[in-house]
């Protein structure tokens, strides 16, 4: 296994943005090692990114994965951290089968105003 990672090679192993490991640095995810301006990632900061990354895309905010990091790193660590995992997972699956349902009565409702309005235009002897 590879000792250190340049930003570059994380840039282009996840297909992010330099900006993108900068953010996470200022928002205290990343920590690198630096040798002048260099920024060096070790393993576990690769690991990281990778959770990070995967965190964004099943909708976690910034400060859910900072909460989810914070809470491995400090007692009750692993267990505790994938308890508040589970839990923010199971919070994440019932929003998004609340926007689920929001989207098929909308959809519905869209439905329903189609259908009146062509029911006025035959009313009225204007076809579709």
């Amino acid at each position: 296994m590879k000792k250190y990672y340049s930003i570059t090679e994380l840039t282009r192993e996840f297909g992010v943005s330099t900006r993108t490991l900068r953010f996470y640095e200022d928002e205290g995810l990343l920590h690198p090692e630096r040798r002048g301006r260099t920024r060096l990632y070790r393993a576990a900061d690769r690991r990281l990114l990778q959770e990070i990354l995967r965190g964004r895309r099943i909708g976690f905010t910034i400060a859910e994965i900072r909460e989810i990091v914070h809470v491995y790193k400090e007692p009750p660590g692993e267990i505790g951290q994938l308890k508040l995992m589970m839990k923010k997972i199971d919070e994440k699956r019932e929003d998004l089968r609340q926007k689920r349902r929001d989207i098929d009565e909308t959809l519905a409702e869209l439905d329903q105003a189609e259908e009146a309005c062509l029911t006025r235009m035959v009313e009225i002897g204007v076809g579709s």
